[in-house]
């Protein structure tokens, strides 16, 4: 397949030799939320007027059935909160989780036996509500693929992972490949200055969607031709076989909501 240009004008989107599977008759499995919940400027857009912070993401889950939590990449949670969402969240609600930034962005990578280990025991707590840990290399981290491997081999495979990897020097069939034998996702970005690459390399796939504004992430809304175009996108990886998860980061103005409701009722999700 050839390169595809986005409706609205966004950024170039690849197709990097994706890899679809003949079609299946299986139920559809796309899940559809936004990057974190707990933002003051969503009431009167998703929660009530006075809605006070933790009543938040009750709220959440009657509109939502997967969220991705981004303030563990600031500070990871305790195992006792881990455990306490395994209580609180709906049977059928799945919590993806930003990993932390002292091990990406810190460290870069480097010696992360620790992180692991913290990690694992965390994903055991959240049981069945956990959906998939994302990895967000940060923009200047540049290809090291023997300090990706390495990191790659000590997650458990049972960790559903998927890797942002934002420099552009990481876009190369090697690297995919490696993703792949790890049966690590491929993160696929929406962003001003990110690579857009329409790659899938497990058995689900990851989309986060950080705006259509070309200047600046986090910003803007997408239209509706935009919104058209990235649900013929997952559906064409659910029609694959893979489960997929899309999370809006263009938070401001309640843009991240209306967008999420408005591409999961493209999709029928």
């Amino acid at each position: 397949m050839g390169s595809s240009e986005q409706a609205g004008g966004l950024a170039r989107c690849q197709y990097a030799n994706i890899r679809f599977f003949a079609p299946v008759d299986a139920e559809m499995s796309i899940n559809i939320g936004t990057c974190g919940w707990s933002y003051d400027h969503w009431n009167d857009i998703l929660y009530p007027s006075g809605t006070a912070s933790r009543e938040r993401l009750r709220h959440y889950t009657q509109a939502f059935r997967t969220v991705e939590l981004n303030s563990s990449f600031y500070r990871w949670p305790r195992l006792a909160t881990f455990r306490g969402w395994r209580r609180r969240l709906p049977d059928t609600f799945l919590l993806s989780v930003k990993a932390p930034r002292g091990l990406t962005h810190a460290k870069k990578l480097y010696a992360p036996e620790g992180w692991v280990d913290r990690i694992a025991a965390s994903w055991h707590e959240l049981g069945d509500r956990r959906a998939v840990l994302v990895v967000q290399l940060a923009p200047s981290h540049s290809r090291d693929d023997a300090r990706l491997e390495y990191f790659l081999q000590l997650l458990p495979r049972w960790v559903r992972t998927s890797v942002e990897l934002r420099h552009p020097s990481w876009n190369s069939e090697d690297v995919f490949a490696m993703l792949e034998r790890h049966q690590v996702a491929y993160c696929v970005m929406s962003g001003a200055g990110l690579p857009c690459v329409l790659r899938a390399t497990a058995q689900f796939v990851y989309v986060r969607l950080h705006g259509p504004d070309h200047r600046q992430l986090y910003a803007g809304s997408y239209s509706g031709a935009d919104l058209m175009w990235w649900a013929e996108r997952l559906r064409e990886w659910d029609r694959a076989g893979k489960d997929v998860f899309a999370y809006f980061n263009n938070d401001g103005y309640g843009n991240a909501v209306r967008n999420a409701i408005d591409l999961r009722t493209l999709v029928g999700a």
